[in-house]
């Protein structure tokens, strides 16, 4: 699994299309719809904590994970600008920042001080997991630190992303800020993609600073993550398609997937 490093500054930059208020409202209502409108909550696979803190500020305490420690630095230096402007009421939309929880571990094999009532995925974190085995690690590790019954939600890419749209496709952008690269290779055999990203970003001084880097993801069918899910002891609720309550589709570009904790006793 690759960690974004000299990235990792300008992640959010070349992110700005990603609708994380919209995805923060997705994910609250199916969370309240079960039961969940409050108490603690994990965003595994973090990165610069966008989503994190629009959760916070719908009223759960949130702790982060991530494997970039440079995307974590920028997630706490956010949150220490927010804070600057004045002490975090619990409202949202107020000014200053809640208290959130960065930790710095591999989704497979991270570690909590106690259970929480829902684990969140998105943005396609767990296609960075290359094998069915780091996966299920995930799952089975989801599972431990769920309350009873508890929830996970996750998004992915799909196969059909991969191999009909990404695939062998370069995209390219230009902007006064920067501009990037970016060469996608599908290899069928393995399900894996190839990114390649390179990029061009202005600095004060006028010149351009030239960053590459390349990342590896892998779809899966969801018969698969059925299976996965089952063996961690987790339960399939449902398949969306993309952030929506459709059902997933053979032509779903992103799929959103809820499942449930069970077989912890209530105490």
């Amino acid at each position: 699994m690759e960690a974004y490093s000299s990235f990792a500054e300008v992640y959010d930059m070349f992110m700005d299309n990603v609708p994380y208020e919209e995805w923060c409202g997705y994910i609250t209502d199916l969370l309240r719809e079960h039961g969940i409108a409050d108490g603690l909550l994990l965003d595994l696979g973090c990165g610069t904590g966008r989503l994190t803190r629009l959760l916070a500020k719908a009223g759960y305490d949130m702790t982060g994970v991530d494997y970039s420690e440079e995307m974590l630095e920028i997630a706490r230096s956010r949150d220490e600008a927010e804070a600057m402007d004045g002490p975090y009421s619990g409202d949202p939309g107020e000014c200053g920042a809640p208290d959130i929880l960065y930790l710095c571990q591999d989704m497979r094999s991270f570690e909590l001080y106690g259970t929480v009532r829902a684990v969140v995925s998105s943005c396609d974190a767990l296609n960075y997991l290359l094998e069915e085995d780091g996966i299920l690690e995930t799952f089975r590790l989801v599972s431990n630190y769920l309350d009873p019954g508890g929830l996970f939600f996750f998004d992915m890419n799909t196969v059909y992303k991969y191999r009909e749209l990404l695939g062998e496709a370069t995209i390219c952008e230009n902007r006064e800020e920067g501009s990037f690269i970016w060469e996608n290779y599908y290899d069928e055999e393995s399900g894996i993609n190839e990114y390649d990203l390179t990029l061009f970003i202005r600095e004060e001084s006028g010149l351009y600073r030239k960053y590459e880097e390349t990342h590896y993801q892998r779809g899966y069918e969801l018969t698969v993550i059925k299976k996965l899910l089952k063996e961690a002891g987790l339960t399939f609720i449902a398949a969306y398609d993309a952030y929506t309550r459709e059902p997933a589709r053979a032509d779903s570009e992103r799929i959103c997937v809820l499942a449930r904790e069970h077989g912890k006793e209530i105490r």
